[in-house]
């Protein structure tokens, strides 16, 4: 005769702790136990303990642990490709119970050179596992952003402000360069310096007229446009010189430092805002963004 409470007890010893696997995908992403716990909010050692007991769970050792160096062993690789796969549908049901009756909408703003790098494959993959929910992407100056997400014609915004203010979900440095064309570049000696950038009101900008004024120098306006990719294009036919965050900066485009006489700009930042009364899907988009921002940081450091 079957013992079906011993049956039953197995059945339940091998079910997945969605949290665990959370903790493990995050190990493995951020590459150590400390960042990860920053994205989980739990403390180095809580994960450890939860990865030590996700690995009593299946039986295998997931992860080889090398100092700080952590990386997934070759059943924690098997592990991850299923971890994500129910993480996302873990959170595509809740979605669904959430939001029964309609499709429900994210309004997302990013500034312009996010949206030309690869944030658009994880909005592509948010959006994928998310089939219920309609997200709507603007690309757009910092400053118009802010005033939207203000005005609560946006439910998330990611945009770029001066350093030092408080009130996000998470912010992050930017790293940004003068930059001048790498075949055509700009003489840093001219009477006038050609300044190339996005219209009145953006943030570099500001940062590159103040720059100039202050150390003294006169400048003229040689080409503007809303389009990152028109001013990459400006900078690297030598038409003047810009000012460009890291990610934005093309192999045809020069740095320029303080031995070419151009000083640092006021120092920048990411932020990450919610509109109040965000939804749990924006707040989980927020998460992923935040991820990806956390990839992006360490990546250049």
């Amino acid at each position: 005769m079957i013992n079906f409470s011993s049956v039953d007890s197995r059945m339940e010893a091998a079910m997945l702790d969605l949290e665990l696997l959370r903790s493990f995908v995050s190990v493995v992403e951020a590459g150590g136990f400390t960042r990860a716990g920053e994205r989980v909010h739990r403390t180095q050692s809580t994960v450890s303990q939860q990865i030590k007991r996700l690995e009593e769970d299946v039986g295998q050792v997931l992860l080889h642990r090398d100092g700080k160096d952590v990386r997934p062993t070759e059943a924690g690789e098997r592990l991850l490709f299923y971890a994500r796969r129910l993480l996302s549908l873990a959170e595509e049901a809740r979605d669904v119970l959430r939001q029964p009756d309609g499709e429900g909408a994210i309004r997302l703003g990013i500034p312009e050179d996010f949206a030309a790098y690869r944030l658009a494959k994880l909005l592509g993959a948010f959006s994928r596992s998310h089939p219920r929910l309609r997200l709507d992407v603007r690309a757009d100056q910092s400053k118009h952003l802010a005033r939207d997400l203000e005005r609560g014609e946006l439910d998330l915004a990611l945009y770029k402000r001066e350093a030092g203010a408080k009130d996000a979900i998470a912010v992050w440095p930017e790293r940004v360069h003068w930059v001048t064309s790498k075949s055509h570049p700009v003489d840093v000696n001219v009477s006038s310096v050609p300044l190339i950038g996005f219209p009145l009101g953006c943030i570099y900008r500001a940062g590159a007229i103040h720059a100039l004024e202050s150390a003294g120098r006169a400048w003229h306006t040689a080409y503007t446009s809303s389009s990152l990719a028109g001013i990459q294009a400006a900078v690297a036919a030598g038409m003047g010189l810009s000012i460009l965050s890291e990610m934005a900066i093309q192999s045809d485009h020069r740095v320029l430092t303080a031995k070419d006489g151009f000083a640092p700009i006021n120092r920048t930042e990411v932020a990450l805002m919610a509109a109040p009364g965000a939804s749990p899907a924006t707040l989980r988009l927020a998460d992923r963004l935040a991820e990806f921002c956390d990839d992006v940081q360490a990546k250049a450091a």
